[in-house]
């Protein structure tokens, strides 16, 4: 134990920094009040009780695929890097802090409206117009444009850091397309595992209330035509979808893309399976230049043609408006806080950090005499004075530059800014088994509501990597992140995003469905049973050969030959087609996260992970006979949570009729190809086997199989779940609940198609259905994807 009985002795080695303001401990190294719960409770734990709660909360987040993915790392994803120890906050300090961004939030607004309109601020002299002009994201053609809201601005993040003197400091504003906001809640989760005992009575403010206000005042945002909401995604490829999916999800918002919206006479709408819908409230995480290829970059393929037009129009409110990333620039913080006087008549209550823009003269000569402190860089970057990028310089590279800084700030100056480097307070993480201190920067959300502006009472810390390395507080550079948790002295309200008392309950619609969507849930359906449906083969054919002849039969030869036009090579352990089959469907599902539950993605991963491991450790024969009875019942696992878990209503039913019509088109190539073969353990036995029907067959037949009991079980018995006449139904009664499946009256051309295959299939006999009538019948099946894609996903 600490020789000090005041201090536990998960503290023994903590110690703040010398000149650093620390988060747990004051200046005379007590514990500040709002620790002394945590760390009590964390010291009267056990060292494997303590292990044990961080590892829930990790497994947490592992099961629920939290991961981020950095462009400069191959575009691989990583697991979110969640440190276990929450950044503490007291609710009174946190207000403060949410009344100095409330001002700060209200001087942007100022500042992009009149980027936007009058122009004031350029003409009186108080903004460098070269400057504003060189800036990327301001867009000459949105001059003049005033968004439909009223408003520019409606959600915004900060990133804010605690100086020497223990103030707050604005490190750089979001106004883009802040991210994070997901991820925030994401950690909260994750560390209510951590601490189960001890998180509900540690007075935290939830983080509901906040999302819950947010979305009220976006759907209140909406026109009145039964318009809706929406969330813009580049899409899964983006450094941070997974908190895209998941606010959506959290919301109950679309999730679109690009091209599931088009403009049509000057409205925004979505492309869906009922039809095009108005949408007149988009929450972008897209970046504004990249939001329309016919006015903005043409080079862009996640945009919408003809995007601006509808924004002039007035038709459609963007969260936040495009154009509003010019005010992320690094030069930006240079005129804010004279700007703050000259509008407002006060300064800014949250300083940002000292900057200087290069363009004057006295402002280069200060850069110069103090360049050895500062962090000297492009002027209209968007990246914090903590991760340094190329064309930047730091004190550390003034050896290299003490010859040419001068020429450099007199000929470049214009593009150019001086930031002071500061130094970050620290606060704990969980190292080795004690307490470290870590410098660290919080990103905290500022949204606007039908109230006014409302900070988070939370956000995300990011912590560095080392003691030393305060420009480490980036996840790129190996660092990490934690929950801040912002503390009341009193008990806090158990907020959440249901129904509050006295509200209205309203079962509203389960929304629409965006055509992509719809695709992407098809394939996944038929993916997961193309799936299913080799590896059944494949046992099949591995669970035969020990009792065959050196030479094999006829039967494994055929059954070979069969497997090879699949792409299947009988002779590996895991062949890679079953590999790439499962990779597609998890592909397709990563494209519509937001619809599916963390059980269900958690289960799809672990069977993608699964196929992975045992590439590289299962051998073909027996091994493998018993690995793809592993990898089934997995994969049935999905399924079933699928069918269990997820809504029945139009995603779920193009997911359906996608695994439908692929186990029918199945069975009725492998009946083709098989049900003519007799003998024991021939083509009948291997039909019933890959059918999954050997019990019923026994249950349902007094005899042995032959072929007629084959084809009535497997093709025309409407109540075996493995029958083709069983699927055929289920594609008829899932289309039919379709919208447009008739039209005027009249069914639809997919309507009339499937009928048609119902109406023959139902009229005919075991002997009806030779080995051309059930290639045909395949094909029939086939073509339905046709009319499929024509009518709902083209």
């Amino acid at each position: 134990m600490s020789e000090d009985p005041d201090r536990p002795s998960i503290l023994d080695a903590y110690a703040a920094l010398p000149g650093v303001p620390d988060e747990l401990l004051d200046a005379d190294g007590g514990i500040r009040p709002a620790w002394r719960a945590l760390i009590s409770h964390l010291q009267k734990l056990g060292p494997e009780d303590r292990e044990r709660g961080f590892s829930r909360g990790s497994q947490y987040l592992r099961d629920a695929g939290v991961f981020v993915r950095s462009y400069g790392e191959g575009a691989s994803p990583r697991d979110w890097p969640l440190s276990p120890v929450p950044v503490i906050q007291p609710a009174a300090e946190w207000q403060s802090l949410a009344e100095g961004l409330a001002e700060r939030a209200d001087l942007l607004e100022t500042v992009v409206a009149d980027l936007y309109g009058e122009n004031q601020l350029v003409a009186d002299g108080h903004l460098p117009a070269s400057l504003i002009a060189a800036n990327p994201e301001w867009l000459r053609p949105l001059v003049g444009v005033k968004p439909a809201s009223g408003h520019f601005l409606h959600f915004l993040a900060f990133e804010v850091g605690r100086g020497p003197d223990g103030g707050w400091w604005v490190l750089g504003d979001r106004t883009q397309a802040p991210s994070g906001a997901g991820y925030a809640l994401e950690n909260r989760v994750a560390s209510m595992r951590a601490y189960s005992s001890f998180y509900s009575q540690a007075n935290v403010e939830r983080l509901a209330g906040f999302f819950r206000a947010f979305r009220d005042g976006l759907n209140a945002a909406r026109q009145e035509d039964g318009s809706r909401v929406g969330i813009l995604t580049p899409g899964p490829l983006n450094d941070t979808y997974f908190e895209h999916a998941y606010i959506a999800r959290y919301l109950g918002m679309m999730l679109l893309e690009g091209d599931d919206l088009v403009v049509d006479n000057g409205r925004l709408m979505v492309r869906t399976v009922s039809g095009q819908q108005p949408i007149s409230v988009l929450w972008r995480r897209l970046d504004s230049v990249w939001a329309d290829p016919l006015e903005l970059d043409a080079a862009s393929r996640l945009g919408t043609p003809g995007l601006l037009g509808a924004v002039r129009s007035g038709s459609v409110t963007m969260v936040n408006a495009l154009g509003a990333g010019v005010l992320e620039s690094r030069a930006m913080l240079a005129f804010l806080p004279k700007l703050s006087e000259v509008l407002h008549g006060k300064p800014l209550a949250i300083p940002n950090i000292a900057t200087w823009w290069c363009g004057g003269q006295a402002e280069r000569a200060h850069v110069l005499a103090n360049a050895a402190n500062m962090l000297i860089g492009p002027a209209n970057s968007t990246h914090l004075p903590l991760e340094p990028e190329p064309g930047s310089v730091l004190k550390g590279d003034m050896s290299q530059m003490e010859g040419d800084l001068q020429a450099w700030l007199e000929q470049k100056g214009r593009g150019l800014v001086g930031q002071e480097l500061v130094s970050l307070s620290t606060t704990p993480t969980w190292e080795n088994g004690a307490m470290a201190p870590r410098p660290m920067s919080i990103r905290v959300f500022l949204a606007r509501t039908q109230d006014g502006w409302r900070l988070m009472p939370g956000g995300f810390a990011r912590l560095a990597a080392n003691s030393q390395d305060p420009s480490a507080v980036s996840i790129r550079r190996g660092g990490s992140v934690a929950d801040v948790w912002v503390v009341s002295d009193e008990p806090v309200s158990g907020d959440s995003m249901l129904t509050q008392p006295g509200e209205a309950f309203v079962r509203t619609s389960p929304g629409l469905l965006p055509s992509r969507a719809a695709d992407n849930l098809f394939w996944l359906g038929r993916y997961v049973e193309r799936a299913e449906g080799l590896l059944r083969l494949y046992r099949a054919h591995l669970s035969r050969l020990p009792e065959s002849p050196p030479g094999g039969t006829p039967l494994t030869a055929s059954l070979e030959a069969y497997l090879s036009d699949r792409g299947v090579d009988a002779s590996d352990g895991i062949p890679d087609t079953i590999g790439q089959t499962i990779a597609m469907a998890v592909n397709s599902a990563s494209q519509v996260r937001d619809r599916f539950s963390v059980d269900a993605w958690a289960s799809l991963a672990d069977l993608e992970q699964t196929v992975a491991e045992m590439r590289e450790r299962v051998f073909p024969g027996e091994d493998a006979a018993a690995a793809m009875g592993v990898l089934l019942r997995k994969i049935t696992g999905f399924s079933g949570l699928v069918h269990e878990n997820m809504y029945h209503f139009s995603g779920w039913r193009f997911l359906t009729i996608g695994r439908s019509l692929e186990r029918a088109m199945a069975m009725s190539e492998l009946l083709a190809e098989f049900a003519e073969w007799s003998g024991s353990q021939g083509g009948f036995e291997l039909c019933v086997e890959v059918g999954d029907s050997v019990m019923t067959h026994r249950r349902r037949y007094s005899v042995t199989a032959s072929r007629d009991t084959v084809i009535d079980l497997l093709a025309l018995d409407p109540l075996n779940p493995r029958s083709i006449a069983f699927h055929v139904n289920e594609i008829k009664e899932q289309v039919g609940l379709l919208p447009g499946a008739e039209i005027n009256g009249q069914l639809s051309d997919l309507s009339r198609a499937v009928l048609r295959i119902q109406s023959d299939l139902a009229m005919l006999t075991p002997g009806d259905l030779d080995h051309d009538a059930l290639v045909t019948l395949g094909q029939s099946i086939g073509h339905l994807t046709d009319h499929i894609h024509a009518q709902y996903l083209g």
